[in-house]
């Protein structure tokens, strides 16, 4: 058996947390192995669980996902999956920004509750985190 993906979530709306935390969590390929609300905790948060992949939100508190994607790449270089309502692909600015900053995808916040909806997020999320976890930084 294989080391699961170890997979850090920085995500600061509670339920969207438990969301993705849901959806990660149902893959034994995945694991989560911390969360912070915040780019200030996920950096101590990354510290301490040397994760193989990050998924962060683009806007929170004290500092934001462009912020933290910076501070990463700087201090603990490893993918970055931004995962957020604004970098769908109308959102050029924030994309552009996000790339030249170091994340390497994008994957938008789920928005709808129905099942089958989150089947196909949770196919799509699973997906990117193992293509993200085989690139170096």
């Amino acid at each position: 058996m294989t080391t699961p993906i170890k997979v850090v979530l920085v995500e600061d709306s509670a339920i969207a947390l438990q969301i993705l935390q849901r959806l990660i969590d149902s893959s034994p390929e995945v694991d989560v192995v911390g969360t912070a609300q915040d780019g200030m905790d996920g950096l101590k948060v990354i510290a301490q669980t040397m994760p193989d992949v990050i998924c962060t939100d683009l806007q929170m508190p004290n500092m934001d996902g462009l912020e933290f994607t910076q501070k990463v790449m700087s201090d603990f270089p490893r993918p970055i999956l931004v995962v957020s309502n604004t970098v769908h692909p109308a959102d050029v600015d924030n994309i552009f920004n996000l790339m030249q900053a170091g994340a390497l995808d994008f994957f938008p916040k789920p928005t709808s509750g129905s099942a089958t909806d989150y089947e196909k997020l949770k196919s799509s999320l699973i997906t990117k985190i193992k293509v993200l976890a085989s690139k170096k930084v």
